[in-house]
């Protein structure tokens, strides 16, 4: 038995897999999210522990611990953890999702020019490097105290093992590391005022980096057993998936968008705001597009409008069964933007509304926003890779039907809808947990694909109509850019 970890944005879960590869037990308890000011998203790393400590509790009151031989990490990427010389952290967890670092990422490339060169991407807000600089110009006081710099769910891992530790997925979307030699990059780590001291060590993601904390074993009942490195929560919901052949791809609808894409070898395109990082296996790598509001959209539209939920919007537009555009556009842009515009400041914009407008089209007109949005950082993503052959989708919002539907139309392109679509980081920290110990098995006996459910072929028709609504979806952004 396999014990997979995950730290999402709004929740975290954990769940125990089988040696044959089927769950056994699945728990999850959200985490709350603080917007102290304008573009900045933040979390307390203690609520993380704690959440955790609680989850495992339960879990371990009703299955016996005593037969997980390997536990395996993941969680949101990009996130800053700052920690002092006693393990102690200095302030809240600087998100993926927060702003509030543009300029710090202009300076980055003004006085680094070969910046997006030796770590593969643009440097962005989202990403790590830039906010310890922004620290160094806002707070200080706390950079000066920085003893370590932890990813999210490396903060898990030191509390459960003691060891200051990442793996090389995760460590890509910080801006401080050489992508290509799959190593820390002193250069950019110096622009930003830090030294390699700072990083954890970095481990490929199937390798073991610590053991677990005797006074946890005792409290849990289990064995002291290796932690793998694990991975960033697309790399390793991908290999939930059994994507790691190149060429194969997958889309994930959470919290954010993301389009993700094994690579024949380290390729970018940086210009575009594509990412370019390894992937959780050795010597593999990977593209990435990402919206930064996806699913959250839909969350934040039902909560708007009030009284009715998510499912419930859902469950109006498939029996309205009505695949073509809406009359209503939307820009997803809630919490700025990523690929392909990299632009913190973007709003969400509803347009075209009238009398006549019906809760329905308004809920397409969100589904078909991120649709589009993701659809053009895929167009981004096959600049440089060629285009797989299907799509899979996971993630909370590949749930619905109408939407697996509409991404087929959308992207003209075929995707398909897994099981455990909905646990898939959870599921690929879990297998490389199990890889870590059977390192010479072979990689399709572990990161096999889950039974398919279904496959969805577009509509050429819908597909064309779709496309006309893109081109107008791309001319209201750049219409409204410099407004925002």
């Amino acid at each position: 038995m396999y014990l997979g970890i995950d730290l999402g944005t709004s929740a975290i879960k954990v769940m125990l897999l089988a040696e044959d590869n089927h769950t056994i037990a699945i728990e999850e308890q959200a985490i709350s999210i603080s917007h102290p000011h304008t573009l900045w998203s933040e979390q307390s790393p203690d609520e993380w522990w704690t959440v955790l400590v609680s989850l495992l509790d339960r879990l371990s009151s009703t299955y016996s611990f005593m037969d997980i031989k390997s536990i395996g990490l993941t969680g949101q990427m990009h996130g800053a953890i700052i920690l002092d010389g006693k393990e102690q952290v200095l302030r809240p967890a600087i998100l993926w999702n927060d702003g509030r670092s543009l300029l710090q990422c202009q300076e980055i490339e003004r006085l680094l020019p070969n910046a997006r060169m030796l770590c593969s991407n643009q440097m962005m807000p989202g990403f790590t490097a830039p906010k310890l600089l922004w620290l160094q110009h806002h707070e200080p006081d706390i950079f000066h105290q920085v003893n370590k710099v932890l990813l999210p769910k490396d903060f898990i891992r030191l509390k459960l093992s003691g060891e200051y530790a990442t793996d090389l997925s995760d460590a890509s979307g910080t801006g401080w590391l050489d992508v290509e030699q799959r190593s820390w990059c002193e250069p950019l780590l110096q622009v930003t005022g830090m030294a390699l001291e700072q990083m954890p060590k970095v481990y490929e993601g199937n390798e073991i980096s610590g053991y677990l904390r005797a006074s946890l074993a005792k409290r849990w009942k289990m064995p002291c057993v290796p932690i793998a490195a694990g991975g960033g929560d697309n790399a390793a919901g991908a290999l939930g998936m059994g994507v790691y052949h190149p060429r194969q791809a997958m889309l994930s609808l959470g919290t954010s968008g993301v389009y993700f894409m094994v690579s024949d070898g380290a390729k970018q395109n940086p210009e575009a705001g594509v990412h370019s990082f390894c992937h959780a296996l050795p010597n593999q790598w990977h593209l990435m597009s990402v919206i930064l509001s996806a699913a959250a959209c839909l969350n934040w539209f039902a909560q708007m409008i009030g009284n009715i939920s998510v499912a419930q919007l859902l469950e109006e537009v498939t029996i309205s069964d009505d695949l073509s555009p809406s009359k209503v556009s939307f820009l997803p842009y809630l919490s700025g933007e990523r690929t392909p515009h990299n632009n913190p400041n973007a709003k969400g914009v509803f347009f075209g509304l009238s009398h006549s407008t019906t809760r329905i089209e308004m809920t397409k007109a969100v589904l078909e926003g991120v649709s589009y949005a993701l659809a053009e950082g895929v167009d981004a993503a096959h600049e440089v890779q060629v285009a797989p052959k299907v799509i899979s989708l996971i993630g909370g919002g590949a749930k619905s039907v109408y939407w697996r539907k509409l991404l087929a139309n959308v992207l003209g392109h075929e995707v398909e809808y897994r099981q455990g679509g909905n646990i898939g980081p959870a599921l690929g920290a879990a297998r490389l947990a199990k890889s870590a110990l059977m390192p010479n098995n072979k990689v399709e006996d572990i990161f096999l694909k889950p039974p398919l459910i279904e496959t969805y072929a577009p509509n050429r028709q819908i597909h064309e109509a779709h496309l006309d609504n893109r081109a107008k979806f791309h001319q209201l952004y750049l219409a409204l850019v410099d407004m925002f």
